[in-house]
């Protein structure tokens, strides 16, 4: 049985979004390190609490943020994936999965949002670091955009899918009542 690529190229789309929201949290992760580093080398540092794995406790609170933001859009990636491996089969249920599909973008999108403000970089502020908010590289801001193409990413996976799963429901033999 040949495969086409609109099948490969869903299944693509659709393991996206977990491996976009994984990069982004790795980028969060190598950003924040970066603005520790600025932050404890910095003429604005006075001395202070650094945890066994070198993070000062801005750093600390910068990477949660950051962990936790792709941590719950990284619960909708797997959900989105579950989805769209239910639509392809072709069976009765599809209308609630495609509901739920579309009701999951309100968090996705809300996640997005999240990293769009830029909490890492706004901490810097209560916690009176310059050095932190400066060390941070300068692509940091763009890793928010990770998460809308994650959410796109699967979005158009799931159009394949849903598709997909269509062709296989009409290509049945309907049984006779």
């Amino acid at each position: 049985m040949a495969v086409s690529r609109g099948r490969v190229a869903g299944l693509v789309l659709l393991a996206m979004g977990p491996v976009l929201v994984a990069a982004y949290a790795g980028a969060g992760h190598v950003a924040v390190r970066a603005g520790v580093r600025a932050q404890v080398t910095g003429p604005g540092w006075q001395g202070g609490r650094i945890d066994a794995a070198g993070m000062t406790s801005l750093g600390v609170d910068a990477w949660r943020l950051t962990w936790w933001t792709a941590a719950f859009a990284g619960l909708v990636a797997l959900s989105y994936v579950v989805i769209g491996a239910l639509l392809r089969r072709g069976r009765r249920g599809r209308t609630p999965l495609l509901v739920l599909s579309g009701l999951l973008i309100v968090p996705y999108a809300l996640s997005f949002v999240v990293a769009l403000v830029n909490p890492v970089a706004l901490l810097a502020r209560p916690y009176q670091s310059p050095d932190f908010a400066a060390g941070l590289p300068p692509w940091q801001p763009a890793t928010a955009y990770l998460l809308l193409a994650a959410g796109l990413a699967q979005g158009a996976g799931l159009v394949l899918a849903a598709a997909e799963g269509r062709r296989t429901a009409l290509s049945r033999p309907q049984p006779q009542r």
